[in-house]
């Protein structure tokens, strides 16, 4: 299993985007997405900072997504 790569909360929304998932709301600084057969997942964004290594893991899990298929669709 590859290294998850570190990234922003942005650079996640895109990778989330190109795997099929979309904004369904905002509130905050919380983007939730959702893909279209049900699976749903929240992602923070703050200017600069990086999403940490457990919330990755758990974003990943919610969107039922490996840390190879995130690493394809970035």
């Amino acid at each position: 299993m590859p290294r998850l790569p570190r990234l922003r909360g942005r650079e996640l929304v895109a990778a989330l985007k190109h795997a099929g998932f979309e904004v369904i709301r905002i509130k905050g600084s919380h983007h939730f997405l959702r893909h279209p057969d049900g699976r749903c997942t929240v992602v923070p964004i703050h200017a600069g900072e990086v999403i940490g290594p457990g919330l990755l893991n758990k974003i990943l899990r919610d969107a039922e997504l490996t840390a190879e298929e995130l690493l394809t669709h970035l």
